[in-house]
């Protein structure tokens, strides 16, 4: 099941990136992913950048990044958040994406050259195995991508591993509270749009905290109503009474999280 996911992601998010490289994207309605950038962010961006981000927030905005630091994108897609975390970190900072899509990586690189930034890599892998070297980091970003994931543990594993000891965990991502209609968490479908994949608030902290990081906060950013949610629910084969257990048990949720600058002590450690 878990390679069918990755599969079933990669396809769809590199047709995505496809309609965009041929200029056939057009942007989102959708209530998770719209409204998300400031007009002066969106300035300073190619526009197929804007048009190809299906996030549910906006990380950078949320997280101080100083200049000087090191910015893991996980999930990056067409580079939206790597090219805003490029230029708060300067010249002398550094910013890398990773993206499992072969089609969003070439649309990311393309974006990077409109935009004239040098100081970014974009590095093809899967965010379960992150291709940088332990303690590599200062901060991990993520814009609605770990719900895609099957393995969240190992996904919070790694974004553990590359973090240098004080290193922040800083993402957006949609979370729930109480309990979600089986209909929904087994749609794969719904996994492509950050929804089925969804961990509750309490899991997510719990699944961090067992990773080793500490300072574990969970901020909500946007509450999904019914009405924003029901044509997506439909679409997606979920009928309306499903669709009104389903109401409010859906957010948008900046989480915060830091690695400890000592390794926690073991249960018998002298």
């Amino acid at each position: 099941m878990n390679d069918d996911i990755l599969d079933t992601v990669t396809r769809r998010y590199g047709e995505v990136a496809r309609s965009v490289l041929e200029g056939r994207g057009r942007g989102t309605d959708d209530p998770i992913t719209r409204d998300l950038y400031t007009r002066d962010e969106a300035e300073e961006l190619p526009e197929a950048a804007l048009v190809a981000s299906l996030g549910c927030g906006n990380p950078t905005a949320l997280t101080h990044l100083a200049p000087g630091e090191i910015v893991l994108d996980l999930g990056s897609g067409g580079g939206i958040d790597v090219l805003l975390s490029a230029r708060r970190v300067g010249p002398n900072g550094f910013a890398y994406g990773l993206d499992a899509s072969p089609e969003m990586l070439e649309l990311a690189r393309r974006n990077q050259a409109e935009a004239g930034v040098d100081n970014v890599e974009f590095l093809e892998g899967t965010i379960e195995d992150v291709p940088l070297p332990d303690d590599s980091v200062d901060v991990v970003i993520s814009n609605c991508v770990i719900n895609l994931s099957a393995d969240k543990p190992r996904v919070f594993a790694e974004a553990y591993r590359v973090l240098r000891p004080g290193g922040r965990f800083a993402v957006s991502d949609v979370v729930v509270r109480g309990e979600v209609p089986p209909e929904i968490r087994r749609s794969v479908e719904l996994w492509i749009g950050c929804v089925a994949g969804a961990l509750d608030e309490d899991d997510y902290r719990r699944g961090l905290e067992a990773a080793g990081f500490v300072d574990v906060e969970v901020e909500p950013t946007r509450i999904y109503a019914l009405a924003d949610a029901e044509d997506f629910l439909r679409a997606a084969g979920v009928d309306l009474e499903t669709a009104r257990a389903a109401e409010g048990r859906f957010m948008a949720a900046f989480v915060r999280a830091r690695k400890p600058h000592e390794p926690p002590e073991r249960p018998g450690t002298p």
